[in-house]
């Protein structure tokens, strides 16, 4: 399992029983290997997961989070003796491997040759090189880490491999046979298994992240792998698509302004959050400090400089964090030393009057971690029912008039269901559907998704601007959360809403104390940019 330390999997710090509980839930269910990270390599982020893990008697493979390029004397910040000096402290501490986690393919293959023996002479754990191939020089980088001794990497069979996955297994395990790194996997096995993810691999081909070779760009702009996937629809949620280039240019001169962060989630989130609101915004890191005193930062950007992503090397740029936090105090010791334990117990309470749950460990885990997703799947599955019986080219794709598909509930009981016919959308915007089940005839009517009826057109109030009553959208996306309602009295600096687009939320606050007036949106209602919100006295 890949444990995001204090964040766990989720992308916020999380209270100590929480992660806690997560790992005994998880060691309970069969992980044996806790590869244990911080988003910025800061030690005290780790520490409660690393201890757990090891009450648990599961495996601790704490990580160093690789950024920079320690070959670049000019770049001192994350230098040899750093990698070096992290790795003593991580065993120390008690983890029994050392994970080096490349999440942007930036190690080169001579700094990574550079590294692993630097380590190896230093410290006695086995090394674990995690790596991407977005620079296309992923595979030679495994082979020097293998020339300098790296004990375990990580590859994906070749139909899978490559740009922003893992350097190719086939082709690495071809490159050492016959060597003193020989890996005794044999070619003709693992060619069998890629040629079955060659027929899978396009069905998941919508969360490709569109590259068509690999790219030295990675080097200059320091996107993680994962991030690089996400990170276009993100700017195109936005109306920015034209604008990706200039997206991953301000990645670049955001990670300067904030001191050259180590960037993996979730501080690679921050970054990224924060590129696309200067470029929506026109701001620059030398106008932000006056163009950005009115706007709202994104909530990503507000947990980093509070301190509950944790410390970055090198500490904040005070400036900055004053201008996003706003008057917001921030912290300097480990956010689970000041966070309330989670009551479990009353999570069960809701889940069971909400939604007649009987809430297992896990289903309040779930809740904890993510409590609006876990309630969105809840209410997706009490709608619609258990669809993870389901093959996915059947859940994304659906099947046509005359096809057929089979879905196994459980094992040996399989249903054979046929789409006979849709029927025409009714000025109700439902539809008859009729198929077959196991040969018998079934037939239900449901609501057209894409159904539309005439209405006249609706008109968009937008805010005006020069109107400090006038609250309205900074960015597009999802009313996620109504935090007031009309009549309430405000301070300036206040939340009022919470605004969502693609895992980007940004906190609406008042621009000066008042009382509301009136509320023109509702949660789960999409808006543009600009548009008009609420209105204050």
């Amino acid at each position: 399992m890949l444990l995001r330390g204090s964040n766990a999997v989720g992308y916020t710090n999380y209270p100590d029983n929480v992660v806690r509980e997560f790992i005994q839930e998880s060691a309970g269910a069969g992980i044996d290997i806790f590869r244990i990270f911080d988003s910025l390599n800061w030690l005290k982020g780790m520490e409660v997961a690393i201890d757990e893990t090891l009450k648990t008697g599961k495996m601790a493979e704490a990580c160093v989070c690789y950024t920079g390029d320690i070959l670049d004397p000019s770049r001192d910040k994350y230098s040899l003796k750093y990698y070096v000096e992290t790795a003593k402290e991580l065993e120390k501490m008690g983890a029994h491997i050392l994970g080096i986690k490349d999440m942007s393919g930036l190690l080169k293959p001579y700094a990574a040759y550079r590294l692993i023996q630097a380590l190896k002479n230093e410290i006695s754990l086995p090394i674990h090189l995690h790596t991407h191939d977005t620079s296309g020089n992923g595979i030679a980088t495994v082979l020097m880490a293998a020339e300098a001794g790296v004990d375990i990497v990580d590859t994906a069979f070749n139909s899978m491999s490559g740009l922003t996955s893992q350097p190719a297994l086939n082709s690495v395990v071809a490159a050492l046979e016959n060597t003193g790194r020989d890996s005794g996997i044999n070619l003709d096995d693992i060619q069998e298994i890629s040629e079955y993810w060659t027929d899978i691999r396009p069905i998941y081909s919508q969360f490709e992240s569109g590259l068509k070779s690999g790219t030295a760009e990675v080097y200059k702009y320091e996107i993680p792998g994962g991030q690089y996937s996400n990170l276009k629809p993100q700017v195109e949620s936005f109306g920015l698509g034209h604008k990706f280039k200039e997206v991953k240019e301000m990645y670049k001169r955001v990670n300067e302004m904030l001191g050259d962060i180590v960037k993996v989630t979730p501080s690679s989130k921050l970054v990224g959050d924060l590129a696309i609101f200067m470029v929506r915004n026109d701001l620059t890191p030398e106008n932000i400090m006056e163009k950005g005193r009115e706007l709202a930062f994104p909530d990503s950007a507000l947990s980093y400089f509070e301190g509950m992503m944790g410390q970055p090397l090198g500490g904040f740029p005070q400036e900055l964090q004053e201008l996003v936090l706003k008057g917001r105090k921030p912290i300097a010791v480990r956010p689970g030393e000041l966070l309330e334990p989670v009551d479990f117990e009353s999570i069960r309470q809701h889940l069971t009057e909400k939604y007649k749950l009987r809430a297992s460990q896990r289903d309040m885990l779930s809740y904890a971690l993510y409590p609006r997703v876990f309630e969105d799947y809840l209410s997706f599955k009490n709608t619609y029912g258990d669809l993870s019986k389901m093959n996915s080219p059947v859940f994304f794709d659906g099947i046509n008039e005359g096809e057929v598909c089979e879905v196994e509930v459980e094992e040996g009981r399989v249903f054979i269901i046929k789409l006979v016919e849709i029927g025409k959308v009714s000025k109700d915007g439902v539809r008859r559907v009729s198929f077959e089940v196991n040969g018998k005839a079934r037939e239900i009517i449901i609501m057209d998704q894409q159904y539309k009826p005439r209405t006249p057109l609706s008109t968009t109030l937008w805010a005006d601007p020069e109107n400090e009553n006038e609250i309205g959208a900074s960015i597009p996306g999802t009313v996620s959360q109504i935090l007031i309602k009309p009549g309430n009295s405000v301070k300036s600096g206040q939340s009022l809403m919470i605004i969502e687009a693609m895992k980007m939320e940004t906190h609406i606050t008042a621009t000066q104390n008042g009382t509301i007036v009136s509320i023109l949106v509702e949660e789960g209602q999409q808006v543009k940019t600009g548009q008009l919100l609420l209105r204050t006295d």
